[in-house]
């Protein structure tokens, strides 16, 4: 358990410790304006766009190996980031790392699921790696700013190389291998072709229209490609003899349910924290370090809920009531954030709402994985967990794009009728934490019509056999 959600922490680590890097990064290595969202974006668009294939590939090759195989590509393309002299070397590292972290993510989750199948104990451990997930974004942005300031921003990347040899090492000693079910006669290419591609190109389209706009050549392109590629896909799916995503799993409504109220909330969440970390640093003044220590509360809400009641509270009222607790919430934290003043106070008028965030997230964010797991059995937990990662990806990247967008189109509206700057930004920020709110009440809804029939039974594969659940580590 402490190697699946380190490993996972250092993964997620590396989507926001860049953040705060990117002016020094810019300055040294000589990027345009232009291409610096690259060392984002490059990151963002191998990850989001390889969890279903990697969780896929967990399940025929093994989850071991291809945790294993992830670790290593993570920690050779994060040595390999911090010795870059050029963009063109430090965008390629940065892609290849999004790969390695993709096979390491996709398959964590399964791996938790049949390591520990008595239910308040799995629990518990979905409880603290949800926490670890939740977590990692704030902590990335605190340690990539401390890292930058006192030993430069190459060793945001190179801390990642004794953790990723030290994880590998426990990797080989505490997990058992597995047999998978067999790369020649079950792995539909085809199909995961088709869903790299698509997902590809729409996270491709959604992280760049902040950059290119939503109107733009080629975000619209990228995303009419997307939406080709999804609808061949699907044929292919519902025809296919061994499908890559057996249509079937969305059968299963607490699955369904599960991953669309994440699309939602998760949206709602990313956006949320790009856009108040916005509010400190361009209307309350404060620094990149400050801003990220900000966050921590939420942060902290978040470990103590889910680490220390959220298994309780699910067995005793039930992973739906749960959910619904939590969005609810969310969408109460987020209204309270739509009253922000030009003039405001950290301690007045955003540690209420932050902690009221990380209570709903405490509670939300486990109850979802739990549900989103609850059709999985041993032969496709990679694939149940590679799904709803990649849900949670489109779902940032999405809510990133939206608010983002909103909140510059408003400010900028704003300030060409003669608002003045600090006012003009808060009217922005405003929009987009109405439309968090929106989105985490949508979730709810959601969570409410889908999960109306509590946890339904886990489905079949049809060439699976029984189901069966087999420890996949040594305890």
């Amino acid at each position: 358990m402490w190697l699946l959600c380190g490993a996972n922490l250092m993964i997620i680590l590396d989507g926001t410790i860049v953040t705060v890097a990117l002016p020094s990064i810019q300055r040294d290595l000589g990027f345009s304006a232009a291409n610096l969202s690259w060392v984002l974006d490059a990151y963002l668009i191998a990850f989001g766009s390889l969890l279903l294939l990697a969780g896929r590939l967990g399940d025929l090759s093994g989850r071991r190996r291809t945790f294993g195989c992830g670790l290593a590509v993570f920690t050779a393309a994060s040595l390999m980031c911090g010795l870059s002299t050029s963009p063109a070397m430090l965008i390629a590292a940065r892609f290849a790392q999004g790969i390695g972290g993709a096979l390491v993510s996709a398959v964590s989750l399964g791996m938790i699921v049949t390591l520990f199948p008595e239910p308040l104990e799995q629990a518990k451990a979905i409880g603290a790696f949800s926490f670890v997930g939740a977590a990692g974004a704030s902590i990335g942005l605190v340690l990539g700013g401390v890292l930058t300031q006192t030993v430069g921003w190459h060793w945001i990347f190179f801390v990642n190389v004794p953790i990723g040899i030290i994880a590998i090492l426990l990797a080989v000693k505490t997990l058992d291998a597995e047999r998978g079910n067999g790369l020649r006669g079950n792995a539909d290419w085809l199909g995961a072709s088709l869903a790299t591609g698509c997902l590809m190109l729409g996270v491709y389209a959604i992280s760049g229209t902040t950059r290119d706009g939503w109107g733009s050549t080629r975000t619209l392109v990228s995303a009419a490609l997307a939406v080709g590629l999804l609808a061949v896909f699907i044929t292919r799916q519902a025809t296919a003899r061994v499908p890559l995503l057996p249509l079937r799993i969305f059968s299963v409504r607490s699955v369904t349910g599960a991953n669309i109220a994440q699309l939602l909330v998760i949206a709602a969440a990313f956006g949320f924290q790009v856009i108040v970390t916005l509010y400190m640093q361009r209307v309350l003044g404060d620094s990149a370090a400050a801003s990220g220590l900000g966050l921590l509360p939420t942060a902290a809400v978040i470990g103590a809920v889910s680490l220390g009641f959220s298994a309780r509270i699910a067995a005793r009222f039930g992973q739906r009531v749960m959910l619904l607790t939590g969005l609810l919430l969310i969408a109460v934290s987020l209204t309270l954030l739509v009253r922000v003043p030009v003039q405001g106070s950290y301690l007045v008028h955003l540690l209420g709402p932050l902690v009221l965030f990380g209570a709903g997230g405490g509670l939300t964010l486990p109850a979802l994985a739990s549900l989103g797991m609850s059709g999985a059995t041993q032969s496709d937990a990679g694939l149940a967990s590679g799904l709803f990662n990649t849900t949670q990806q489109v779902g940032a990247a999405l809510g990133v794009a939206v608010l983002s967008t909103l909140a510059a189109a408003r400010t900028t509206g704003l300030r060409l009728g003669g608002l003045d700057s600090g006012a003009a930004l808060t009217s922005g920020y405003r929009l987009a934490f109405a439309t968090g709110a929106g989105l985490a009440v949508a979730a709810a809804i959601v969570a409410a019509v889908l999960l109306r029939g509590g946890r339904s039974a886990p489905h079949r594969s049809t060439t699976d056999g029984p189901v069966t659940r087999t420890p996949a580590a040594k305890r």
